[in-house]
């Protein structure tokens, strides 16, 4: 007597994704068990273009001229995520320090703004309602959101 076959024999895959599952959905799951921990699901490249216009405008604006040699406002793409930076001139030095002030993420074509803690992990901000324009949730980091990201 043979032993009993394998629950996930049916599927003609190898990873263990349920027989019972469509083949859409059993692709849809491999796809995202690829997308390793810490790595990103990138934005399309019309979005990303139209993100980077966006901030490349806004970080040209943001800091008064006559402080320019002491602040920086930066930001960076990864995957889905736009993380605006302050940059500041180290004490007696040439360097320059990178400060996170907020990061805003794409999930489900929403935008989403998260804070950054003092161990370096995001935390999403509830009273910042998701909103499909990235602008919208930029003017509020701007503004400052009740002294949240301003110091």
């Amino acid at each position: 007597m043979g032993a009993a076959p394998h629950p996930y024999a049916a599927c003609h895959c190898t990873s263990r994704v349920p027989f019972y599952l469509s083949q859409a959905k059993q692709h849809d799951i491999i796809k995202a068990k690829q997308i390793k921990a810490g790595e990103f699901e990138s934005m399309d490249d019309f979005t990303k273009k139209r993100i980077q216009k966006i901030m490349d405008h806004y970080t040209e604006n943001a800091v008064p001229e006559h402080v320019k040699s002491q602040m920086k406002i930066s930001y960076k793409i990864r995957g889905n995520h736009v993380t605006l930076i302050e940059e500041r001139q180290a004490f007696q030095s040439d360097k320059w320090v990178q400060l996170p002030v907020a990061q805003f993420r794409m999930d489900e074509k929403v935008w989403k703004v998260y804070w950054q803690d003092s161990k370096g992990k995001w935390h999403y901000i509830d009273d910042i309602d998701p909103n499909e324009d990235f602008e919208t949730q930029l003017k509020i980091v701007d503004e400052g959101h009740n002294g949240m990201f301003w110091g």
